[in-house]
């Protein structure tokens, strides 16, 4: 039987959710990144960024979740616990700051534009655990934690030609806002796109099974 479920990043995860970044996006963005920015991505320095992320978040409304896939075998005990548990994925989030803004915008009005806005900073699912519904989980989880903690929006930022995730993020109701940038990677300025959703309780934001 297979089993897949959503929890709080622990300290023990950190390497192999640097793993995850790292592989993702060599698969994931090769043909959006320039190849040698790929290669000289540093596995230590982003281990030690979610160190930090997971061991000391800026705040309570900082969260770092990740995706598990459990694999018991036919007829196990399921008093013995699962043969297998692996970490699939990773979703990052916290309140909007001035990263989740468009150049254009106004940086000073932050506070007053974006004061019930989370942000997602990153969710990834690694290649080969594709399409069983990790994504949807994480994204889900995200939701219902961010409506706890009060937050009537969420926003999050996508490569523009990255349609995987954006047919993704578009299935689960979310739609671009109109804000874009473009991101200086080694002299080349790759656009990115804004996607927003509202958190009202009226509103549905449907899981998906990606």
């Amino acid at each position: 039987m297979t089993l897949g479920f959503v929890r709080p990043a622990r300290l023990d995860d950190v390497v192999e959710i640097a793993r995850i970044q790292l592989t993702t996006w060599r698969v994931a963005y090769r043909r959006l990144l320039p190849r040698h920015v790929l290669d000289r991505l540093d596995e230590e320095w982003i281990t030690r960024q979610w160190r930090e992320a997971i061991a000391q978040p800026p705040s309570p409304a900082h969260r770092v979740l990740v995706a598990v896939e459990q694999v018991d075998p036919p007829g196990s005990d399921p008093e013995a616990g699962p043969e297998s548990a692996y970490v699939v994925g990773f979703a990052a989030s916290g309140p909007a700051d001035d990263t989740a803004l468009a150049p254009d915008e106004d940086h000073t009005a932050l506070d007053k534009a974006f004061e019930a806005t989370a942000a997602i900073t990153d969710l990834l699912v690694e290649p080969r655990w594709g399409r069983r519904g990790h994504g949807s989980r994480l994204l889900a989880a995200s939701v219902d934690l961010w409506r706890s903690d009060g937050f009537t929006t969420a926003l999050a930022w996508t490569f523009a030609d990255d349609r995987v995730t954006g047919r993704f993020l578009e299935s689960a109701g979310w739609a671009p806002d109109g804000a874009r940038r473009s991101l200086d990677v080694d002299d080349m300025l790759i656009p990115q796109l804004r996607w927003h959703v509202s958190l009202e309780p009226d509103s549905e934001v449907p899981v998906t099974g990606a």
